[in-house]
Parts: structure tokens; sequence; C-alpha cells
């Protein structure tokens, strides 16, 4: 992995005849309390989700059913991560840069979030972003 903080997660699997189940627990299986659960669902073709940063939020997504591929950018790198299985998902520190794309039919996103919703949290504006990383780079 090329960004800083990003990793796959490999969730715990009970194998059973009569179906399989996985879970995540916070500050287990997860590296933060989980305070917003949310989920993308019916996308159409082509379309992007996303598209933003998070100044404190940190997330952890799952692709519950069919595939989808996340697009983390830290404004040096940019990384594509494709998403297939309930077993294992992607956490994404604050202060990346994030797109979902290239949905497959029926594909179920889940996504934890470590903080509620809150409009002031989001970046919206790429050139934004990287002159707001740059300048908290030069202030370490």
């Amino acid at each position: 992995m090329k960004i800083d903080g990003v990793k796959i997660i490999d969730l715990p699997k009970n194998l059973d005849r009569r179906g399989n189940l996985s879970v995540i627990e916070e500050f287990k299986n997860i590296p933060f309390k989980i305070e917003r659960t949310y989920w993308i669902y019916d996308v159409p073709g082509g379309e992007v989700r996303g598209g933003h940063a998070y100044k404190r939020n940190q997330e952890f997504i799952v692709a519950l059913s069919g595939s989808f591929d996340v697009i983390l950018d830290n404004g040096m790198e940019r990384e594509t991560f494709s998403l297939n299985r309930s077993y294992y998902g992607l956490y994404v520190p604050n202060g990346i840069w994030r797109q979902m794309q290239n949905f497959s039919t029926n594909s179920l996103a889940l996504i934890l979030a470590s903080i509620p919703f809150d409009v002031t949290d989001y970046v919206y504006d790429y050139e934004l972003f990287k002159k707001t990383l740059h300048e908290k780079v030069n202030n370490l």
C-alpha cells in the first residue's frame, strides 16, 4: 500500500454448511468507534460516488454484495482498491480523497464512519484539498 494508514482488513469468517458469517466490531476489527452506518446501492452504470475528503471522519468500506472500486488519493499518490468480498474491507483514515466507481449490478457498499454526519467535515474541492494538505505538511 502506497498511501499511509490505508489498509485492507480481513474480517473473521465463521464458515458453516448453512452459510457463512462475518462480523465487524469497533476497536477490535476496525480502529475506531462506529458513530454512523450507511450503505450505497442501486448505483446506475457509470456513476461515481464520493469525490471528497474528510477532515476528521475515518471510514471502513465493505462490499457486502457485488463489486466496486475505491480510488484513494493523498494529494501525491493515487491507489485503486477493488472490493468484491464481504469478509474484508478497506480502512480509510481522514485526510484522504476518495471516490467509488465501477459498481457491478446489485452491488451493496456498507460504510462505517467514526463520526456522525457533519457537512463541515467534508472537503469537496480537490484543489482546496491539495492546498490544505500542503499547508498541513508544512506546519508539522
